[in-house]
C-alpha cells in the first residue's frame, strides 16, 4: 500500500534559526581569529532581546555585540515594527571559560586519550543518504528547504511580494510507492509572515503565481511535481503579522531534524550550531553524513544510514553501525559493510577535523536551510578583528558534501 511522508523546513527569520545563526556567527568569528578556539554558544532570542551564553577559550577577543547586530540585519529585521531589530535590541553577554575538566579530555590530559585528543562528549551521531534526489537527500525536505529559501530570496530582492517579513515555515507532504518510490506531492503547508495591509487571498494567489513558478524553475523534477494536483495551505492560521523573535522565542538547536534529514533515517539528539568542531555532536554528524553520501554515490546501496558513537575524552569511536534498509548492492550483511566503513575512515576527532578542514569560520551558512545536502564551495566571507576592522577570507563551505571517496570505496566493495 502507497503512503504518505512529511517533512518541514523554516526560513532564516525563524525564531529558532535567528538563535542558531547568531551562535554560528560568533563561532566563525573566533575561528577567524584563533582556529584552535574551543566554543560552545548557545542564543535566545525574543521580544528586543538576545541573550548569549555559553563557554569559551581563545586567544582572541570579539565583540560579540557587534557580531549579533550584524547576523540580525543579514536575516532582514531591520524595522522597529518587528518589535525586535539588529540596532535597537538588547544584547546581554554571559560566556564563560570552557570546563577544565571537559578541555582535559578534548585536549589529550585523560587516562584513555593521552596525547591524543579525545571527544567532547558521549553520545552517537547519525549520517543519513540516499539516492531520492540528486544530492543524496529525502525529496520532502529538499523541497520544504527549497520553498522557504525561494521565498526568502523574493523578500530580499524587494520587487515582488513586498509585504513578505522574514518569518516563514513550510512543509511538504509526499506520497510514495510501497517500493520507497515518490509519486506525488500530496500537500504543501506555506505559513509566511506579512505586513498588516494585505489579505490572505493575495498571498495565496502570489505564492501559486510568484513562489511556486520560480522553485519550480530550479529542478525539472520539481516542475514535473508542482505541475500535478495537490491540497496547498497557506498561512492556514488566518493571520501571520505577528512573527520573529517577538513571536515566539527562539532557542539555539531547536531546529535539528530541520538541519539533517527530515525524519529520514535518525538523530542522535544533539544540535549542532554555536559547536566548535571538537564537539563531536557536530563534526562526527558531518563525517556520518560525509561516509553516508559517498557510500550511495559509490553503488554500494540505494540508502544509507551511518551512526558512530563516542566516550567523552576517548578518541576512537565506541561503534561503528551501517544500515542500508535491505537497499544494499554487494553480497554483503550490514555488520560486513560497517566493519569496512570502519577500516576505511579515521573517526578520531582529530582525523575528521583534518579530512574536513573543520577549523575554518564555515559555519553560518550550516545553520540556514540544513547542513546536509548543500554545495561544497569556496566563498570569500567578511570577518571582524580584535581592533573592529573588517577582513575578508576565502573559506570552503560544506565539505562533508564532498564526493572524494567514490572511487576508493568501488576499490573496496569490488564495484
Amino acid at each position: 500500500m502507497n503512503y504518505l511522508f512529511t517533512s518541514e523546513s523554516v526560513s532564516e527569520g525563524h525564531p529558532d534559526k535567528v538563535a542558531d545563526q547568531i551562535s554560528d556567527a560568533i563561532l566563525d568569528n573566533f575561528l577567524a581569529l584563533d582556529a584552535q578556539s574551543h566554543v560552545a554558544c548557545e542564543t535566545m532570542v525574543t521580544t528586543g532581546q538576545v541573550v548569549v551564553a555559553g563557554e569559551v577559550s581563545s586567544e582572541k577577543y570579539v565583540d560579540i555585540q557587534r557580531v549579533v547586530r550584524k547576523t540580525i540585519a543579514e536575516i532582514g529585521y531591520t524595522k522597529s515594527a518587528y518589535k525586535f531589530e539588529a540596532e535597537s535590541c538588547g544584547i546581554l553577554t554571559a560566556l564563560h571559560e570552557q570546563s577544565a575538566d571537559i578541555a582535559r579530555g578534548v585536549d589529550g590530559q585523560g587516562t584513555e586519550n593521552v596525547g591524543e585528543q579525545g571527544a567532547g562528549d558521549q553520545g552517537m551521531m547519525f549520517g543519513y543518504a540516499s539516492d531520492e534526489t540528486e544530492n543524496y537527500m529525502p525529496l520532502t525536505l529538499d523541497l520544504a528547504h527549497t520553498l522557504v529559501y525561494t521565498l526568502a530570496r523574493v523578500r530580499k530582492e524587494g520587487k515582488e511580494m513586498l509585504y513578505l517579513r522574514p518569518d516563514s515555515k513550510s512543509q511538504v507532504t509526499m506520497e510514495y510507492s510501497v517500493t520507497g518510490e515518490p509519486l506525488r506531492i500530496d500537500t504543501i503547508v506555506l505559513s509566511t509572515q506579512h505586513d498588516e495591509d494585505v489579505t490572505q487571498e493575495q498571498i495565496k494567489e502570489d505564492v501559486r503565481r510568484i513562489l511556486l513558478p520560480r522553485v519550480a524553475t530550479r529542478d525539472a523534477r520539481y516542475a514535473e511535481l508542482l505541475s500535478g494536483d495537490f491540497k496547498l495551505l497557506v498561512n492556514p492560521t488566518g493571520n501571520f503579522v505577528i512573527g520573529g523573535p517577538h513571536g515566539d522565542t527562539g532557542l539555539t538547536g531547536r531546529k535539528i531534524i530541520v538541519d539533517t534529514y527530515g525524519g529520514r533515517g535518525a538523530h542522535g539528539g544533539g544540535a549542532f550550531s554555536g559547536k566548535d568542531p571538537s564537539k563531536v555532536d557536530r563534526s562526527a554528524a558531518y563525517a556520518a553524513r560525509w561516509i553516508a553520501k559517498n557510500m550511495v554515490a559509490a553503488g554500494v546501496a540505494k540508502e544509507v544510514l551511518v551512526q558512530i558513537s563516542y566516550a567523552i575524552g576517548v578518541a576512537k569511536p565506541v561503534s561503528v553501525c551501517v544500515n542500508t534498509y535491505g537497499t544494499a548492492k554487494v553480497q554483503m550483511s550490514d555488520g560486513e559493510i560497517a566493519q569496512k566503513v570502519n577500516e576505511m575512515f579515521d573517526l578520531r576527532p582529530q582525523a575528521i577535523i583534518d579530512a574536513l578542514k573543520l577549523k575554518q569560520p564555515m559555519y553560518v551558512e550550516s545553520a540556514r536551510y540544513g547542513h546536509m545536502g548543500r554545495t561544497n564551495e569556496v566563498v570569500t566571507k567578511r570577518f571582524i578583528d580584535e581592533n573592529g576592522q573588517v577582513f575578508e577570507r576565502e573559506v570552503e563551505l560544506f565539505t562533508w558534501e564532498k564526493l572524494d571517496r567514490v572511487a576508493e570505496i568501488r576499490t573496496k566493495f569490488g564495484l
